[in-house]
């Protein structure tokens, strides 16, 4: 029998997948058959993922955009043509109520997590298009559609991701078989957690039906299932992750 959802001959690019999330995934395409571009801002986290997984450590800002382009034509020269794009790479922002932080703080935050995206869906769809096949996938989150308080910023950006994948979905829609989904994981124990307020995590551990948080490798399977060649009727979609918590 063939195996399913397996990925050789896939090259593919994963930003944040210095730890958490973004490692995790970066580590189940590898085992699946993908030859995977780490891209992080912090090099030694890159340079261990990609050693770990024999692939490319890729070091960049999100945020600029000569340096998102060089990322996607250095994964391109050195692991093949793109397939796969995984938007992971995120921050949280400082945890307080919104009338407390800063404009610059919220900027930051946006720019990240919603800038970050797009640029890199810039360099990468036109040479998907040109190729007909592609799989995008943006890790959004459940504050996204339910708004955490002291989260504000975080929960407008990753607001901001589900529309932008939804947006390009329909744009690329018909034009080859590529597709561009969503994720909205709720909370997932990575070290992104430590840098939250304690009251932040229970309130939102509270809210899941399940009691507890998710995990990486939960979070990494489904992606996987998305970037595969089998998902190719499944665009302009976010996908909870959330133990339950998610109500539409």
């Amino acid at each position: 029998m063939a195996e399913f959802f397996r990925l050789e001959g896939q090259a593919a690019l994963v930003t944040g997948a210095g730890q958490g999330i973004g490692a995790g995934i970066a580590r189940r395409l590898h085992a699946a058959g993908a030859r995977v571009a780490v891209f992080d801002c912090n090099p030694a986290s890159a340079r261990a993922v990609a050693a770990e997984l024999d692939g490319l450590d890729l070091v960049g800002d999100v945020r600029a955009p000569e340096q998102v382009a060089a990322a996607v034509e250095q994964a391109e020269s050195r692991l093949g043509p793109l397939s796969i794009l995984v938007n992971n790479a995120g921050i949280a922002g400082r945890t307080d109520q919104s009338w407390n932080l800063e404009v610059a703080e919220v900027r930051e935050v946006l720019e990240v997590n919603v800038i970050g995206p797009f640029l890199f869906c810039k360099a990468a769809v036109p040479r998907m298009l040109a190729r007909g096949y592609g799989r995008i996938v943006n890790v959004a989150s459940i504050a996204g559609k339910e708004g955490n308080p002291t989260l504000l910023p975080y929960s407008a950006s990753k607001a901001a991701v589900i529309a932008l994948t939804k947006s390009l979905a329909k744009e690329l829609a018909g034009k080859g078989d590529i597709t561009v989904n969503a994720i909205a994981p709720a909370v997932i124990r990575t070290a992104i957690l430590d840098d939250l307020a304690p009251s932040t995590v229970a309130y939102m551990i509270s809210k899941i039906p399940m009691g507890r948080t998710g995990t990486v490798e939960e979070v990494a399977a489904l992606v996987h299932y998305l970037v595969s060649p089998e998902a190719s009727f499944t665009t302009g979609q976010c996908y909870d992750i959330s133990g339950g918590r998610a109500t539409y």
